[in-house]
């Protein structure tokens, strides 16, 4: 084992080396000395995974530090230092980090010597030409090991020798590339300022030339500029690299530096210590003209652009005010801007969010300097494409403001959307938008319009974003802004409203006071539902929205300074102040929270009267009566019912108003409808759910107009005519090939769908102009003006049919908009129905949403094309079935509903059976379970005693009968009118071919209700055999197997009755086993394998309870069956399937008491020097010769060997131990015929030497692969006309221990598993005889 370690971790020898070594025995390294643990260290370090490395170099040092003066640290460092340069290039940084460590540890170990020894085992100039790249990265890993361990930059020895080791290194530029110089400056960094002195000269060239050569001499020009300053002007003098001379060479090197990192996107640190320079020296201006703008710009070489894109976001916190305009109104960041417009496909680098990491810093570290945040702030949304600012509506560097940045950014918004200053923005324009010649793209009215939508998408944007410290100021500022330039226009300035003491500077049109409209909204519904739940607001504050509503009022009452843009008529007047009194009276009763759900809804539709003043002025009426009714019900209930009968209940008028609230596309509008039906679902009448579920009754709403109007998102629709805007004239290219993508399809929809009328009159017209010929036509040409009329009247003709069927699909698209329309209304409804599923559950109405909810998953199912159908389905079996039947509460009192629910019950099981499709079926099933629960939860009238706790069938052992009829007495679920349902059911699925019906419907029946089960298990029983399919037969079985077992079905019979029914379904099981294996199809063959599997179940049952059941009839039609079923497993008909069912069959004789015979073994006769092992051997396959180990014989007894097969180990010669097995065989051949067949043999008789798991006759399923040979050779034995074994034969067939006397090696021994393999092959081809001597033999060794 020490050598094979030794072989194993000597990994640093060369190829050369290790050749020659071998395996020699010499301890060449001393790794005897060391601990496996140790050696394992290295092993560790080298493996990619980086927690792996880390804790191997930790547990190295741990290990080390205890053994400080060992040789354990020779060999570790000398280990380190080899694997420097192994051959896996991703090992060498691993062991250079190691070493880095262990000197970092250890500070006594001189680098001069560490580096000493890195430069003797990796010697460039000694080396061979084939390991000079790897022991170049040893050089190179080596310094950097020295450097990060922190030492380098205090010795200056090592330090000097570690540069000279690295300007030899830079000259292979073919192998390092840049390494090298990019480590020395590194090192030279660190370096103090007093070393700095000694080292200059000897590793900066005086030359100008050579400084600008790279950017790795240059960066060590201006860290040498940066340290020594006085030093490097006695050496070059005064340097000038801004001069005109030196300008395009600093530009050349820092696009050298821009295409070194361009995998690495990143800033290279000359062009950052350059603008340094520049800014100390007072050129910066110059710098960033002639360097950046005109020099890396000057050309399309992106890497450059992007090296100028990161040096702006890293100037950011460098430069001053003057500068900052001077670099953000430059090419430069319209270059910025062309880029972040363009680069809209996947797959193209995007700048945008490496700049937004640039803003975010600066903004985050200058947060005591207000002023520059808001410059730079300005400065990027000055940057505009055609009036709209690149940077999105959304950008989030806006959370690193200060309050006061935060406050002025704000109000440059507001003062831009009302009086644009378009010379103050950076504008530009695309190359396709230069193309483009059209006047109304380049008008300023143009780039106004895109400003202000996007300004106020910026203003509402600051509002939701979540991670901005908001001042309540400034949310009430942005709120009335929207809300005043949405419904408002100034008439006079007025000191005491601000928002008109500001003019437009450019009028207003009505999209873009549609897009500010929009977006109030979607400022009112982030104020209404992130801001609600705010201590203050609850406390002594109303809410926004009253706030909001409150504004309203006081621009409402000052008229002469302040319009409406939509004048209110007297009526909504009036309405508004009623909305108001009402509002007041709600405010009273703030504590209930029904109250404030109707004050949400009040003040939600008094905004919207602004919006649409004709509905909502008579919804605020309806609300406002429902709202009175409603709260003062309980004292005047009586009164009101009395003064109006024909009035329709304040519920229905209310879930009216909420389904037409509905129908509009907002999201605050749903939440607040949801809340106050959370509030009114308790006073529900069915009236008031039918209008509900009129809107979700399919056949209703596909075939007739609905009452509610479904509106289309406006919002939406100007965000889009946004986004297409801002998008302009970019994708032209692509424009014009879906233009001519959809000619071509009209070319397509012409040809394949040609209208007969058109026809007609193309005939027509071509008649008339006497363009197609006849018999009775002249051989003359049309002439010119009959050609030209005839062209005009096809050309008129053909413009009136594209118009026909643009006509037809504008028709077809409006009806899919309006299904679509129709499909996102419901999906919004079915919020309703999930309110009253969770908030009532125990309400008798829910019963009436199962037939409606099914009806939809129904359709929905067969029709769920669109992802609109997909969610409708989706949420809709999720109310269902997680809200509805699986809900822990359900309706406790149905009154004189029961008939009806029974009724309900027969329907929903009939429909059920009809679905073509079991998942559809399975829903109508569940929902026939659900009110069988309902009507079991139920106490029916008759019923004296107290009403029963959650009944569970079973729950008490002592009274197994009494539980169910005390149930059955006090519960309104008649079983017998239950019974015939799902008897009528459970025949149709028992023999129906393709019946929608499933086995887990009847099992969950069973299971719940116990009952009910046993009054359908004699349909079931009447099943198994008979005159129906197979297949049903099979299915009934299985019914039958899985039903048996439950407890609570037992706790259902008295005894003599559960015995009886064990008897009847065993006979019934019986009957159909008589003819078992006589199956020729596959349903036949699944009828038997269930009835086996039953019959184990009633075996089962009968033995845990200890029934009296007579087996004796079973038992004999088993044994009858038995030798049709071994020959049909013989014959290999159906393998798989015949097996299993062979097993089944012997599980159940094992119970009956008969012992699973073993299969016979014999020798075929075709001749001595053939045998099935042989043969057995070529099919199977074994080890090649050169993967079997070497054994200790000679080749002429391995070839005897492999002629005569021997019982005994391979170690030995055969023919040793041949004599004595044949006498003792033929002494056991004696003594068996004297003594009879032997039984199969106990486990307690196993020898102890290992045997591979021999499988018991209870497991037959899980025999050993040597049964199936066994198998085999009992048929060769058959066909020979050997004599059949009886049904008790050895269970083992392996020799034991005692039996090889001769075998020389121990069974501890690892060798010894060939040999005893071999001669349980050599056994499997032997005689019967030789078999029973063996067995007798075992039998006579026992203790």
């Amino acid at each position: 084992m020490a050598q094979m370690e030794n072989q194993d971790v000597a990994e640093p020898l060369s190829p050369g080396e290790a050749m020659k070594s071998g395996a020699r025995p010499a301890d060449r390294h001393g790794l005897l000395k060391h601990s496996r643990e140790f050696l394992d260290f290295f092993w560790d370090i080298a493996k990619p995974q980086q927690d792996t490395r880390l804790q191997a170099t930790e547990k190295l040092l741990q290990y080390l530090r205890a053994r400080p003066e060992g040789s354990e640290m020779k060999y570790a460092l000398k280990r380190l230092i080899t694997g420097l340069g192994v051959g896996r290039e991703t090992a060498r940084p691993c062991y250079s980090v190691a070493l880095a460590q262990l000197l970092q540890s250890f500070e006594d170990i001189p680098l001069c010597s560490i580096l000493t020894q890195i430069e003797e085992k990796h010697d460039i100039q000694k080396i061979k030409k084939a390991m000079l790249r790897p022991a170049l990265f040893a050089n190179l890993f080596g310094v950097l090991a020295l450097f990060q361990s922190g030492r380098l930059v205090k010795d200056s020895e090592a330090l000097m020798k570690s540069v000279k080791l690295l300007q030899a290194l830079a000259q292979y530029y073919n192998h390092l590339q840049e390494q090298p110089q990019k480590a020395l400056v590194d090192i030279l960094s660190e370096v103090p300022e007093a070393m700095w002195q000694e080292i200059l000269p000897k590793v900066l060239k005086v030359d100008l030339n050579s400084v600008l050569a790279s950017p790795e001499h240059l960066e060590l020009f201006l860290l040498a500029h940066q340290k020594v300053p006085a030093k490097l002007e006695n050496l070059m003098g005064s340097v000038d690299l801004f001069s005109d001379e030196n300008i395009p060479r600093l530009v050349t090197v820092l696009k050298m530096a821009a295409a070194s990192v361009k995998k690495e996107r990143k800033l290279p640190a000359v062009a950052l210590d350059l603008l340094r320079l520049a800014l100390e020296e007072d050129k910066f201006p110059r710098f960033w003209k002639e360097v950046v703008e005109q020099g890396l710009l000057q050309k399309q070489f992106w890497p450059a652009s992007y090296l100028s894109f990161r040096l702006l976001g890293a100037s950011l916190p460098l430069l001053s005010k003057e500068q900052l305009q001077l670099v953000m109104r430059g090419d430069l960041i319209r270059h910025y801007g062309e880029h972040m417009v363009t680069a809209k496909f996947p797959n193209q680098f995007k700048f945008a969010p490496e700049m937004n990491e640039y803003v975010g810093t600066f903004l985050e570290g200058s947060r005591d300097d207000p002023e520059r945040q808001l410059d730079v702030m300005v400065a990027f949304t000055s940057l505009t494409n055609q009036g709209l600012p690149v940077v999105p509506t959304f950008w989030r560097v806006v959370r690193f403001l200060s309050a006061p940045a935060l406050k002025g950014y704000v109000a440059w918004l507001r003062d831009m959307f009302l009086q644009p200053n378009l010379d103050s923005l950076v504008d530009f324009s695309t190359s396709n938008q230069k193309k483009a010649q059209d006047a109304s793209l380049h008008g300023p009215e143009r780039a106004v319009s895109r400003l202000r939508k996007w300004v106020i998408l910026r203003l509402v944007s600051i509002v939701d974003n979540l991670h901005v410290e908001k001042e309540e100021a400034l949310i009430e500022e942005v709120a009335r802004f929207c809300f005043f330039h949405s419904f408002f226009e100034t008439k006079k300035p007025m000191s005491q409203i601000p928002e008109t003491e500001q003019q437009f500077s450019f009028p207003m049109d009505g999209r873009a006071r549609e897009v500010v409209s929009g977006a109030f909204f979607s400022l009112l519904q982030t104020l209404s539902t992130q801001f609600r739940q705010e201590p203050e607001q609850t406390q002594g504050r109303q809410s926004w929205t009253y706030q909001l509503v409150q504004f309203a009022d006081m621009l409402l009452n000052h008229s002469h300074n302040v319009a409406p843009l939509t004048p209110f008529t007297t009526k909504q007047r009036q309405a508004w102040d009623r909305m108001l009194q009402t509002l007041k009276e709600l405010e009273a009763r703030s504590s209930e929270a029904k109250a404030t759900a109707f004050q949400h809804l009040l003040l939600l539709v008094g905004i919207h009267l602004f919006k649409s003043p004709t509905e909502s002025c008579d919804l605020l009426g309806d609300i406002q009566t429902c709202i009175k009714k409603s709260l003062g019900e309980k004292t005047r209930q009586t009164r009101s019912k009395a003064a109006n009968p024909q009035e329709p209940p304040w519920v229905e008028v209310l879930v009216e108003i909420l389904l037409s609230l509905l129908a509009q596309p907002s999201h605050l509008i749903r939440q607040v409808a949801r809340s106050v039906f959370t509030h009114i679902c308790g006073h529900l009448t069915p009236r008031a759910l039918q209008l509900i579920l009129d809107v979700l009754n399919p056949e209703q709403s596909q075939y007739e107009d609905d009452n509610v109007v479904v509106m289309d998102d406006s919002e939406k629709q100007l965000e889009d005519e946004e986004d297409k805007s801002s998008d302009s004239e970019d994708d032209k290219n692509s424009a014009s090939e879906d233009e001519s993508d959809e000619e071509e399809s009209d070319e397509e929809d012409r040809d394949g769908d040609v209208d007969p009328c058109f026809r007609e009159q193309l005939m027509a017209v071509l008649q008339a102009g006497k363009a197609l010929g006849g018999e009775d036509d002249d051989d003359e040409e049309l002439g010119d003006e009959a050609m030209m009329a005839l062209d005009q009247n096809l050309a008129s003709l053909f413009a009136e049919q594209k118009l026909r069927i643009q006509a037809r699909r504008d028709e077809k698209n409006k009806l899919q908009k309006e299904k679509a329309l129709r499909r996102d209304f419901q999906i919004r409804v079915l919020d309703l129905i999930e309110v009253l599923v969770i908030k009532q559950p125990a309400n008798p109405l829910v019963l009436e949403l199962l037939e409606p909810l099914l009806n939809i998953i129904r359709r929905s199912m067969r029709t769920s094309s669109t992802k609109q159908e997909q969610d409708l389905l989706h949420k809709t079996a999720r109310i269902f079935t997680h809200h509805l039947c699986r809900s822990r509460h359900y309706c406790r009192d149905v009154g004189n509903c029961v008939e009806t629910l029974y009724t309900q019950v027969e329907r929903l099981v009939q429909q059920a059976g009809r679905q073509a499709d079991s998942s559809i079926s399975l829903y109508y099933f569940n929902a026939s379970l659900y009110l069988l629960r309902v009507l079991k939860g139920n106490t029916s009238e008759r019923s004296i005693s107290k009403t029963p706790k959650k009944e569970k069938a079973g729950t008490d052992t002592s009274t197994k009968a009494k539980v169910p009829k005390v149930a059955q007495a006090t519960s309104c679920l008649d079983l017998s009118l239950v019974t015939p349902i799902y008897s009528s059911a459970l025949s149709s699925f028992l023999t129906k071919r393709n019946s929608p019906l499933t086995t887990p419907m009847f099992l969950s029946l069973f299971t719940r209700h116990p009952m009910l089960c046993k009054s359908l298990l004699p349909v079931v029983v009447q099943h198994v055999t008979g005159q129906t399919r197979p297949r049903h037969q099979a299915q009934a079985c299985l019914l039958l197997q899985k039903t048996l077992p439950i407890r609570e079905l037992r706790l259902c019979f008295e005894d003599p009755e559960w015995e009886q029914l064990m008897g009847q379904i065993l006979a019934e099981v019986t009957e159909n086993l008589r003819a078992l294996g006589e199956t020729q199809t596959k349903s036949e063959h699944l009828k038997e394998r269930s009835s086996l599997e039953l019959l184990n179940t009633l075996f089962r049952i009968i033995n845990h309870e200890k029934l009296t059941v007579d087996l004796s009839g079973v038992r004999d039609v088993l044994q009858s069956q038995q030798q049709k079923l071994q020959q049909r497993v013989q014959q290999g008909e159906h393998a798989t399937g015949s097996c299993r069912l062979y097993d089944l069959y012997w599980q159940a004789m094992r119970i009956l008491g008969v012992q699973r015979p073993k299969l016979e073994k014999k020798d075929s006769k075709e001749g001595p020097t053939q045998s099935p092992v042989s043969m057995k051997r070529k099919k199977k396959g074994f080890l090649p010769e050169t993967k079997k180990r070497k054994k200790r014989k000679s080749e002429g007894a391995t070839q005897q060997a492999d002629a005569t097969p021997a019982a005994a180990g391979g170690d030995q010669p055969p023919s040793t131990g041949k004599r004595k097995r044949k006498r003792r065989k033929a002494k056991v051949a004696a003594e068996a015929q004297v003594n009879g067949t032997p039984e199969a043999k106990s486990p307690a008789a196993q020898s102890p030497a290992p045997k591979p798991p021999t499988a018991s006759p209870s497991t037959p399923a899980k025999t050993p692969k040597r049964h199936k040979k066994n198998k085999k050779n009992r048929k060769l034995s058959q066909v020979n006309g050997a004599t059949p074994m009886p049904s008790t034969e050895p269970a083992e067939e392996l020799p034991t221990q005692e039996e090889l006397p001769t075998q020389e090696v121990s069974s501890k021994s690892p060798q010894s598993a060939l040999p005893r393999k071999k001669a349980r092959l050599s056994l499997a081809g032997r005689s019967p005889g030789a078999k029973k001597k063996k067995a007798q033999l075992r039998k006579g060794s026992k203790p």
